[in-house]
């Protein structure tokens, strides 16, 4: 995977010693289960991303001349284990820089590495969880890194784990769900306001890492994953909730994962990209 930049900005911008935002494309997808194409997620972001218009209306910002860098694709596929292990030394590198971590996925398991390089640098954080699915099982086809294990994992490393959108769960992950943590589609749906969002803020540590699998968004604004599930949330749920969660918590680092690109429909491969951007503006609104 050639080196693709998020966006097309000038040099100044796009440097890594003076950006203050690290893009690291983790194009795997070894564990999914049915339709296969997440590797291709990282790049149709990226090459979404220079169509779109740099200025924010929401935030009246432009975020890119904060400076976002796009390094080199963790190419890591021997493993699950060891691609984790890659993504955990990759972003250790991104968070001793100094530098605010995107991790581009690639399928969920990706996130454990970025999981692991958090706990590095915050000795208390949170981790809000954005997906259809639990991702609760001990393991899945024999592995303890497959993809729908990977909130599992990461309770192991915070028990500060809260989930959004969740419709979907087998009945062996009910052991690992803490319903005090966990905020179903349909209760969010059924409640009828803003309510649950200023709960969901109520549970996490000042310190929240985000990560993100798309197809928590409904199937009408998001078909492109490899597991869609109806009912979903909408691209405004999403982003009312991260700029409540941004007025209130310090949001220290994010990955967008499982996007499974269409080639005749690329209108999921721009609100990926879309969505990065605009929460890179809140995070970054002066």
């Amino acid at each position: 995977m050639e080196k693709l930049l998020y966006g097309d900005f000038e040099e100044q911008y796009t440097q890594y010693d003076t950006a203050e935002i690290a893009i690291l494309p983790v194009p795997y997808d070894s564990t999914s289960t049915w339709i296969k194409g997440a590797d291709k997620g990282p790049r149709a972001i990226l090459e979404a991303s220079p169509n779109m218009e740099f200025y924010d209306i929401e935030t009246d910002s432009e975020v890119y001349k904060q400076g976002i860098a796009t390094l080199e694709a963790v190419m890591e596929d021997s493993s699950p284990e060891a691609m984790a292990d890659e993504v955990e030394r990759r972003m250790d590198k991104i968070l001793q820089d100094k530098k605010f971590p995107v991790l581009l996925g690639g399928e969920h398991s990706v996130s454990i590495g970025a999981f692991h390089a958090i706990a590095r640098h915050y000795e208390t954080f949170s981790i809000l969880q954005l997906d259809a699915h639990s991702d609760m099982r001990d393991e899945y086809e024999g592995s303890a890194f497959n993809h729908a294990c990977v909130m599992a994992r990461a309770k192991e490393i915070t028990p500060s784990v809260v989930q959004v959108g969740i419709r979907s769960s087998a009945v062996e992950e009910k052991h690992n769900i803490d319903p005090e943590r966990i905020f179903y589609a349909h209760e969010i749906k059924e409640s009828g306001d803003s309510t649950w969002m200023y709960e969901v803020s109520q549970k996490l540590h000042d310190h929240v890492y985000i990560t993100i699998d798309l197809d928590v968004l409904d199937p009408a604004y998001m078909p492109s994953t490899g597991t869609p599930e109806p009912d979903g949330l909408s691209y405004r749920e999403i982003l009312t909730l991260l700029k409540l969660i941004n007025e209130r918590h310090n949001i220290i680092g994010l990955d967008v994962v499982e996007l499974c690109p269409n080639e005749i429909n690329k209108a999921p491969d721009f609100l990926a990209s879309k969505l990065i951007y605009q929460i890179l503006s809140i995070r970054f609104k002066q």
